[in-house]
């Protein structure tokens, strides 16, 4: 039985991911400090570790379960966080993965899945829908920092024949997202509403995302994992020919993304409008074409269909 590594599996996407390949029928390991997942969210037939992504310990990890391929959740997840503490970002979204990179080539895990950033490597791009071969002027350090990594991507593969796909993701939303947390605008609408409360729109709510189902999120990871061979036989020209846009290749404002979620609660309240927040693009949405053409993967679940099972999730759980 083929055996994966998921970093990040406590979490919202990383463990929708993990029942994905437990599906499958992989042999799933997580790993995750559960500084933001939660051990429930971890699948029982997973086997889990407690343990940063930066812990040295990591390799007994390594040479105990020999991974055929590492699927890589694991970050600091904050736009505004990076902005405020560049240095913390740095630690965990680059040292972090380079500590299992370099674990990956000292115990011959052959194949790595790294999810990159869709809304924050482009920066504010000059053209919608965005392809995977867009000018990179990030301006976060987070954006900053999911790109570098992907820059050592392609030397581990140039310099020791690393196999990686880098999944460059749209908004990700659906259930288990953190309502409470300070990201997932979906959940924190749906909850505040839910509850009859004034949701918070930073800036005028114009500024447009890409939201792509969580569902569908899984399916691309799947098909990236069942690819990354034949794929990293083609020739690596540059950093981009190994990445994807996983999203619907749709902009939705906040304030209609608002209206939608008011008109599933029945919530009639205006929002309240703050300050926009630093280091966020204006418009953003990605071209899945390269996906679809390589990976056989295209976004199947509309927004109104994926707004109500996210609700649906709200309701029993909040």
């Amino acid at each position: 039985m083929a055996k994966v590594l998921v970093t990040g599996g406590a979490g919202f996407i990383g463990s929708h991911v993990v029942d994905g390949y437990l599906r499958e029928g992989w042999d799933v390991v997580v790993i995750d400090d559960l500084s933001r997942g939660r051990k429930e969210n971890v699948n029982p037939r997973a086997n889990f570790y407690k343990i940063s992504i930066l812990d040295a310990r990591i390799k007994d990890i390594f040479r105990k379960e020999k991974f055929d391929i590492v699927n890589h959740h694991a970050a600091q997840i904050d736009v505004r966080l990076s902005t405020r503490d560049p240095a913390f970002d740095t630690r965990i979204n680059v040292l972090g993965t380079l500590n299992l990179l370099q674990n990956c080539l000292t115990f011959k895990t052959k194949n790595f899945i790294f999810i990159s950033s869709g809304g924050a490597i482009y920066g504010e791009p000059s053209h919608l829908p965005v392809k995977e071969t867009h000018a990179k002027f990030p301006f976060s350090p987070y954006g900053i920092n999911k790109y570098t990594i992907e820059l050592y991507l392609y030397f581990y593969k140039k310099t020791s024949g690393l196999n990686y796909i880098s999944l460059r993701y749209g908004n990700v939303y659906g259930p288990r997202q953190d309502p409470l947390g300070e990201a997932g605008v979906v959940a924190i609408f749906a909850l505040k509403m839910l509850k009859r409360e004034r949701p918070l729109i930073f800036g005028d709510g114009e500024q447009t995302r890409d939201y792509v189902f969580i569902d569908d999120v899984v399916d691309a990871n799947l098909l990236a994992t069942r690819n990354i061979e034949s794929i990293n036989r083609k020739p690596l020209l540059t950093p981009d020919d190994f990445a994807y846009n996983i999203a619907t290749g749709k902009e939705e404002s906040v304030n209609n993304l608002y209206k939608k979620i008011a008109h599933l609660t029945c919530f009639s309240g205006p929002a309240i409008y703050a300050e926009p927040r630093k280091g966020e693009v204006r418009k953003i949405c990605l071209d899945f074409q390269k996906a679809k053409d390589e990976l056989h993967w295209y976004p199947k679940t509309s927004l109104l269909q994926g707004l109500k099972k996210t609700l649906e999730f709200i309701r029993e759980n909040y």
